[in-house]
């Protein structure tokens, strides 16, 4: 059985931005620190809700550095270093290694695409080029292809590869995933909405978007899955289920940034092509941070 890299809620940050566009660091380290504050159990940065495809090769890997460096051993930090590109993972994925991050979140290839065994390859070659553990990332609804659960459990052969986040939206996959699997890989939901399913099959916990806006009852609610206590984690599933609707009543992440906005953080705006959220939406994701008493 390989090492686990986190359980729990684990948070997919966001990059804050100034107004013109540039990284807002200090405002990055605030949210870090207030997420820690409040139970999160690891951080992930640089991953879609982060904005990564449009940072240069510089910020993507300043932004890793700092993470790192702010969290400094608090609370595991991986790193979003995929592309479809293999040469550039590896590259990119050796450079975060080198500044201290824990783990490593690499999802699959988009656009080109490729095949299941291309696949493996692809995943075997990233793995074989560092030595920290590496979380796949199967998101079809983003990249267009879906990784068989074939692939997944020849891939979790390898000891470098040690979870999965999955994405799909598909739990007889995920129950599928985890039987075939067992030991040999962790599973994380990449849904807010489907932790308590996932975990009850047997999942670690969540890569989460909500954690932004509740990151206590996200690290409560994966904790309590942790500890068997399925009933009071539905619970917290339920009552938080219309908020965690509303964080994607856009394209990920520009609900989550308005939130923080809403909230009082400086998450700025998201960099093109994500534009910003309409003000019908805008009124809908207050009124739903009002009701939980996030907002006033």
């Amino acid at each position: 059985m390989k090492n686990t890299i986190f359980t729990g809620a684990g948070i997919a940050i966001i990059t804050p931005m100034n107004a013109d566009g540039s990284i807002n660091y200090d405002e990055l380290g605030r949210i870090i620190d207030d997420q820690i504050a409040n139970s999160t159990d690891a951080i992930i940065i640089c991953g879609t809700t982060g904005e990564s495809s449009t940072m240069t090769d510089e910020e993507h890997l300043e932004c890793i550095r700092y993470a790192v460096e702010k969290t400094a051993g608090r609370v595991p930090v991986i790193a979003g270093t995929g592309s479809n590109d293999t040469r550039y993972a590896i590259e990119l994925s050796k450079e975060a290694e080198a500044v201290g991050v824990d783990g490593l979140l690499l999802v699959t290839p988009y656009y080109n695409k490729t095949t299941q065994r291309g696949l493996i390859a692809h995943f075997t070659a990233i793995a074989d080029a560092v030595n920290i553990p590496i979380i796949l990332y199967n998101i079809p609804g983003r990249t267009g292809m879906n990784m068989d659960v074939a692939t997944v459990a020849e891939l979790a052969k390898h000891r470098n590869i040690a979870a999965i986040k999955e994405a799909s939206g598909n739990i007889s996959y995920a129950a599928k995933l985890i039987a075939e699997c067992g030991d040999n890989i962790d599973v994380y939901s990449g849904n807010d909405d489907m932790v308590v399913p996932l975990m009850s099959l047997g999942g670690k916990g969540v890569i989460s978007v909500a954690s932004h806006v509740i990151p206590k009852q996200m690290h409560d609610m994966a904790q309590y899955c942790l500890d068997n206590n399925f009933a009071e984690a539905a619970k917290l599933q339920i009552e938080y289920l219309d908020l965690i609707n509303d964080l994607f009543i856009e394209v990920n992440p520009i609900p989550v940034k308005e939130a923080m906005n809403m909230m009082g953080y400086a998450a700025g705006p998201c960099r093109m092509p994500l534009y910003e959220m309409s003000d019908e939406h805008k009124a809908k994701l207050r009124a739903s941070l009002e009701v939980h008493g996030l907002i006033k």
